[in-house]
């Protein structure tokens, strides 16, 4: 199923900013947009398609593009491809439900490591209540996953529904995730609660706070280019607060929540957001003025 938030292309994003692919031209880069433009409907635009009282969403984590297996153990790598999965529902007000994985593995791994890839697997569907019903395995040169994450909701969080005036905020700190990748490219090694392993979801936020937004989305290809996506789907602009670098606006795979609200709801949502022990920041309101996203384009 396509929607226009596949998660960010860390190594090849890192590699264009450097060019290093000199065989990648620039009127290549927008071409997500033109293939996925071939099956527009009314179900693509969100985190994932909401249809009926279901959310169905799926994401890709392929080796050499999202990860490196030096970076992380298989644990880590099966518990990570859940997580980014798992946030388009929670970015939805979704309750993640069921599972189907797809996973192609290169002949060299062991038992062992298909044990641990198992129980990084099980023990993030356990500790979010999801059953993992099926899905396919292949052989292949490298480990790539791909997972699909079917919800339930009755009141889904979209990405419109901005109005002209409405607050922009974020939660969480941005920034650390395209900071430790390049600590990891040049060999260096990261904390334990780097952001990059360890992604911290917004559920109880998002339940707090529900009733007050008018719009939400996860972060996952930096604030920038998800910005940009809001400012489509509402055909607005945004007028910032505060100057914010691109090392933070560009800083893909965050997971926070990006969110819209009524100036009117503001102190509600400080309220709301301090109950869950999330850090939020108000940073721009929409305008009738032309959004122009600061970051290349890194999927393709």
């Amino acid at each position: 199923m396509f929607h226009v938030n596949p998660k960010m292309v860390y190594l090849r994003h890192y590699f264009i900013a450097r060019n290093i692919n000199k065989n990648l031209k620039e009127d290549e880069l927008n071409l997500e947009d033109y293939f996925i433009s071939q099956f527009k409907n009314r179900y693509i635009g969100d985190d994932g398609a909401f249809i009926d009282g279901f959310v169905y969403s799926k994401d890709a984590f392929f080796q050499n593009i999202h990860f490196k297996t030096e970076w992380m153990n298989y644990y880590q790598i099966a518990q990570k491809a859940m997580l980014i999965n798992i946030s388009d529902a929670i970015a939805m007000n979704a309750k993640p439900k069921y599972a189907l994985l797809s996973v192609a593995m290169p002949k060299n791994m062991t038992k062992k490591n298909m044990q641990e890839l198992a129980a990084g697997f099980k023990d993030t569907a356990q500790k979010y209540n999801i059953k993992i019903i099926g899905g396919d395995t292949i052989s292949n040169t490298k480990l790539d996953i791909t997972i699909t994450i079917i919800s339930k909701t009755t009141k889904p969080l979209l990405r419109k529904g901005i109005n002209s005036r409405d607050l922009l905020a974020y939660t969480g700190h941005l920034g650390s995730s395209l900071k430790d990748l390049k600590k990891l490219l040049g060999l260096g090694k990261l904390h334990k609660k780097s952001k990059f392993v360890n992604i911290n979801l917004r559920e109880k936020f998002v339940n707090k706070t529900f009733r007050h937004l008018k719009a939400g989305m996860d972060i996952s290809d930096g604030l920038f280019s998800d910005l940009g996506k809001m400012s489509s789907i509402n055909k607005i602009g945004f007028r910032f607060y505060k100057k914010i670098p691109k090392s933070v606006g560009c800083s893909g795979e965050e997971y926070e929540m990006l969110v819209a609200f009524s100036p009117k709801d503001k102190k509600a949502m400080f309220r709301r957001a301090k109950q869950s022990r999330t850090r939020l920041t108000v940073f721009a309101s929409a305008s009738r003025k032309k959004y122009i996203n600061r970051c290349k384009a890194h999927h393709f």
